[in-house]
């Protein structure tokens, strides 16, 4: 029997809502179809935006949204995409699919978008093919209230009072698809074209956050870094990280629904690498931030594998199963105890794109397990990281690939909730599991769980074959709670 100890009086930093967060890219059908159909759709709709994919992102919680990429936020001109939408240009999407993008969907889109889900913005400008001035007045187009020439064309627009901007990224994996840059090359880049990303309201400041590293590119991390030395922090209030799960590598993804056991631990051991990368680069960023005032932003994670059979392969179509559920798991509980450095992450992408939450098909929406992931994970969201570990925890796996059986984080909410959430990465395996507090005496629970076989995802035709359920397996004793957890499966306990 695997015994969880947790020291609910123990805190170990705050959870930001914003680790919870989501990626929208001008790729495939994420934004046009996914989330955006227009306001003439026979599909139901708010200002064109989907009536049901905005429901149930509200259910969710979604904190905060990033856009417009991505690889296309550095070819991405903004005044292509505001005015009446009949003179907006249209362009090629060179690294999405060659298809024509009419720019119908843009900044007061984005806005709008995100005031119908309640949630923060993450803005990201061009700097791979952009210039200090279009980046200047982007930012003084949506955030200046007073007299200016951006500000008037924002009013003539339709628009009159000002956005807020709560995060802004300076240009997108510059070392790759945002310019293939060099670090010392983009840092200095960075420190010129943040000095105008301007401060127009003091009491809402825009989080500043800088390119990072790609996956393991420590050298990365380290010379930008020292080029912002030796006040990184007074340039930057966040530096990004990318890292994608591939189980054979970036040549060879493999097929998202089919796949044997060693492939779905190969999976499993991918996942749990992002605690190194989080441990490692913020390592560095502790040589330079000592007090930890810049935050590590996650801002692309997830499953990449090869497209469904039959789409555009540069449209980045692909399902979604139960591994991309423990995926899901297992990366937000490595995020939400690294909460006193990774202060925010997005989830690539929300619809129709790589491991989505979301799927839809003409007016057919489905939610994906990675959904119900994120659906039961909500309660972190905000709450105090308590210290938490695991006994007698085994190793599953096939043949050299080996992980832990079990994966857990937990959290205290503000009325005194105990929030546990617990992955079991067997395929085969259930697991007897104890849990014991250091004090509390637990009198309630609530519980929910999504489990199903390793390869089990939802259709269109069969939408509910994976989802969410109440789960009751559990016993209350004298000093914390017992219950089994079902192979592949997440499990989310409540306890007061």
């Amino acid at each position: 029997m695997a015994k969880i100890f947790i020291n609910e009086k123990k805190k170990q930093g705050h959870i930001n809502p914003e680790i919870y967060g989501h990626f929208s890219e001008h790729l495939g059908r994420c934004i046009y179809e996914g989330l955006y159909v227009g306001e003439n759709s026979d599909i139901p709709n708010v200002n064109g935006m989907r009536t049901d994919v905005v429901e149930a992102l509200k259910e969710m919680q979604i904190p905060v949204l990033r856009w417009p990429g991505g690889c296309f936020a550095d070819e991405y001109h903004w005044k292509d995409g505001i005015g009446p939408k009949e003179k907006r240009k249209k362009m090629i999407n060179t690294h999405w699919g060659g298809v024509v993008e009419d720019n119908s969907f843009g900044t007061h889109e984005f806005f709008e978008l995100c005031e119908q889900l309640g949630c923060k913005t993450y803005v990201n400008g061009n700097v791979g093919s952009g210039t200090v001035q279009e980046m200047s007045e982007w930012v003084e187009y949506i955030t200046f209230e007073g007299v200016s020439p951006m500000a008037d064309l924002r009013k003539q627009n339709g628009h009159e009072k000002p956005w807020k901007i709560d995060f802004f990224g300076v240009g997108n994996e510059n070392w790759g698809c945002g310019g293939n840059m060099t670090p010392e090359y983009y840092a200095n880049l960075y420190r010129r074209y943040q000095t105008y990303v301007r401060q127009y309201h003091q009491d809402a400041p825009i989080y500043k956050v800088c390119g990072g590293p790609n996956v393991a590119d420590y050298h990365w991390t380290e010379k930008v870094l020292d080029t912002c030395a030796p006040t990184p922090s007074r340039l930057m209030n966040g530096l990004s990280l990318h890292y994608y799960v591939h189980p054979d590598g970036w040549d060879e993804k493999g097929s998202a629904t089919k796949f044997d056991e060693k492939t779905w631990f190969k999976t499993m051991a991918k996942a749990l690498y992002m605690e190194e990368l989080v441990t490692r680069h913020g390592a560095i960023m502790d040589q330079y931030d000592p007090e930890k005032k810049i935050g590590l932003i996650v801002d692309e994670w997830g499953d990449w594998f090869d497209v469904e059979p039959g789409t555009n392969p540069g449209f980045l179509y692909q399902q979604n199963t139960m591994r991309d559920a423990l995926v899901a798991g297992i990366t937000l509980d490595i995020f939400n105890k690294h909460c006193d450095r990774v202060k925010m992450a997005c989830i690539a992408q929300m619809v129709n794109v790589l491991q989505s939450v979301i799927l839809t098909e003409g007016p057919k929406m489905l939610k994906t397990p990675t959904y119900h992931v994120f659906h039961m994970y909500k309660y972190h969201q905000d709450a105090d990281l308590v210290e938490s570990y695991i006994e007698g925890l085994k190793e599953v796996g096939e043949d050299e690939i080996r992980v832990p059986s079990l994966h857990e984080s937990v959290s205290v909410s503000a009325d005194g909730t105990v929030n546990l959430t617990l992955n079991n990465l067997s395929v085969t395996e259930e697991s007897e599991v104890e849990v014991s507090f250091a004090e509390l005496k637990p009198s309630s629970v609530t519980a929910s769980i999504l489990t199903e076989k390793m390869d089990a995802y939802n259709t269109f035709e069969e939408p509910d074959r994976v989802k969410e359920v109440e789960f009751t397996n559990y016993e209350i004793t004298e000093n914390g709670v017992k219950f089994s957890v079902p192979a592949s499966s997440v499990v989310l306990l409540r306890i007061r």
